[in-house]
């Protein structure tokens, strides 16, 4: 077994910005990967498998490219397996990593599967869906996983270029998504025009055969691909950030803003560099820290806006916290900024 690593593009910058690891196999004449599995499935060791797999590909990480994401692969109904939680146990820190559910028609309760996924957010994972367009999955089910990365499957990508209802549907799941703070990434892209395509529906992330191929880590593009190319673009959060102090603990925000008059905001951060709540002075100072709204950087303006208007009076007028596509934080946005934006 060996690790194989397939580059993810950001299609705005037009740069990699993570990569997707795959197992791959070494089989006797005859035999498939397939058969492999299969026969892992019959005799009840498919959690084994798939826990190789995820050691083999998670053994690269240290040599991972300066602020790329990884992805790995795993099927739901094994995540409770004590095998796959002992891999999650040998790397207590997986920030940079998004875990990836396969086959998610087969996910009959996204209840059951909480413990887990909040095990793997809490060591600083994020969740993936994986596949979407390939069978029925519903919304709902989708907003229960709160996946932070939604993929879209090779048959929804195939042939867009040509074919309206498909560019009609990924545009829909871009809006669904920003509203989730989800990212979204189209795979299986093997033409230009499929890129070209994804990237002026404003799909933000890309992988298939027509970028790079899967190959050892870390595999370089094998087209250049320029930033994306929009006639009437639409604003973002991106265009608005502000910077605020980040910080540790409320201990040390209340510090700063005696230290420091001027500011106005600072933002909590767990121990994994995500933000948690944005603080003002008398907040830090009561030592009292409410979960903040989030967008992504590529949120646009007016969904954000709508969306910070419809809080609970108390907290309508705080800043937005702004993070990138491993859920990093990036910066605030300031809701008068959104307005001035929003109504030009």
């Amino acid at each position: 077994m060996s690790a194989a690593f397939q580059p993810i593009v950001d299609t705005a910058r037009g740069v990699v910005v993570g990569f997707e690891g795959l197992a791959r196999f070494e089989m006797p004449d005859g035999a498939g990967v397939e058969d492999l599995f299969a026969q892992a499935r019959a005799t009840g060791r498919a959690a084994e498998i798939e826990a190789a797999c995820l050691r083999v590909i998670l053994a690269e990480r240290g040599t991972l490219p300066a602020n790329c994401f990884l992805t790995v692969n795993v099927s739901p109904p094994v995540l409770r397996a004590d095998v796959i939680r002992a891999v999650w146990r040998e790397h207590s820190d997986l920030q940079g990593v998004f875990v990836e559910l396969t086959e998610q028609s087969s996910i009959e309760s996204a209840t059951d599967l909480e413990p887990e996924l909040d095990a793997i957010r809490a060591a600083g994972g994020l969740i993936a869906v994986d596949d979407l367009g390939s069978g029925y999955a519903g919304l709902s089910r989708l907003l229960a996983l709160k996946p932070a990365l939604i993929k879209l499957d090779r048959e929804l990508i195939q042939g867009i270029d040509a074919d309206e209802a498909k560019r009609a549907l990924v545009e829909m799941i871009g809006t669904f998504a920003s509203r989730i703070d989800s990212w979204v990434l189209a795979e299986g892209i093997e033409t230009a025009a499929e890129y070209d395509t994804i990237t002026a529906l404003g799909v933000p992330l890309a992988q298939g055969y027509y970028l790079a191929r899967p190959g050892p880590a870390w595999p370089a593009l094998a087209t250049t691909v320029l930033p994306a190319k929009v006639s009437n673009p639409v604003p973002t959060v991106r265009d608005l950030l502000d910077v605020a102090p980040a910080v540790a603990s409320v201990a040390l925000a209340a510090q700063i803003f005696t230290d420091e008059p001027g500011v106005r905001t600072v933002v909590l951060i767990d121990h994994h560099t995500r933000p948690v709540s944005v603080l003002d002075s008398e907040s830090a100072h009561l030592g009292m820290a409410v979960d903040a709204l989030r967008v992504t950087l590529d949120t646009p303006v007016r969904d954000a806006l709508l969306r910070a208007i419809t809080r609970d009076r108390a907290h309508r007028y705080d800043p937005l916290i702004v993070t990138d596509n491993a859920g990093r934080y990036a910066g605030i946005v300031r809701l008068e900024r959104l307005v001035t934006t929003a109504v030009r």
